[in-house]
């Protein structure tokens, strides 16, 4: 993924600049608007890999955005969120955020989520990458076109539920925690605590079906669908 483009967008000048100094060091291309009208503006006109959202906006909040704006972009979100925004974290994660990041935050740990997001998405993009389908008697996954198949019927997932059912059907036989699958799709340098995990996974039984992940209580994930 050649030149990342980031869209942070956030009412505070001091976060909005301390933000974009970080991450510009990176080389990343950045693009900036500080309420949920700019901010959409900014989107649709630059199309950005990646979005920085704070909730708590001006007229238009951050969810409202984020609503606005999964109608027609797959961009990376990560919000920011106020450490008492408990709700609007889940609620966040509910109509399309990807990740999002507690305030107050060190600008350290949002570059090295950008980072690993990045890292991810430019895997997922990749072509010719060899990994095959994961066969089962009901699912099928096709890793390289990333497209997944419950019974022949094509089943829309996102970046983040696609890489998360992969991984539990990559390891069939295994329990998978919570820990791991954070490991395995959000990246080593991961900050985040576990509920990104079963929020997505929640979204991915709602698709599929919940006869396909079972939660095996107090460790972690299971993928069941008998091999061919």
């Amino acid at each position: 993924m050649p030149n990342p483009k980031i869209l942070v967008v956030d009412d505070e000048p001091s976060i909005l600049n301390l933000v974009t100094s970080y991450l510009k060091a990176e080389g990343y291309e950045i693009f900036t608007a500080s309420d949920g009208l700019a901010a959409l503006k900014a989107a649709k006109a630059y199309h950005p890999d990646l979005v920085v959202l704070d909730i708590m906006l001006p007229g238009m909040d951050g969810l409202e955005v984020l609503t606005h704006l999964r109608r027609d972009s797959n961009a990376y979100v990560i919000l920011l969120t106020a450490r008492t925004e408990e709700t609007d974290k889940i609620v966040g994660l509910g109509v399309g955020a990807d990740d999002y990041v507690t305030k107050p935050f060190s600008p350290r740990e949002l570059t090295a989520r950008v980072k690993a997001a990045l890292r991810r998405l430019q895997g997922a993009s990749g072509t010719g990458s060899g990994k095959g389908t994961l066969a089962f008697k009901h699912v099928r996954i096709d890793r390289d076109s990333r497209q997944v198949f419950v019974d022949g019927t094509l089943v829309e997932l996102t970046a983040i539920e696609f890489d998360l059912l992969a991984s539990l059907a990559e390891n069939r036989s295994r329990v998978l925690t919570r820990e791991q699958l954070l490991e395995n799709v959000w990246g080593y340098d991961y900050f985040g605590d576990t509920r990104v995990v079963d929020v997505h996974l929640g979204h991915v039984r709602q698709k599929l079906g919940a006869d396909f992940i079972a939660t095996v209580r107090g460790v972690g994930y299971r993928f069941e669908d008998d091999p061919l």
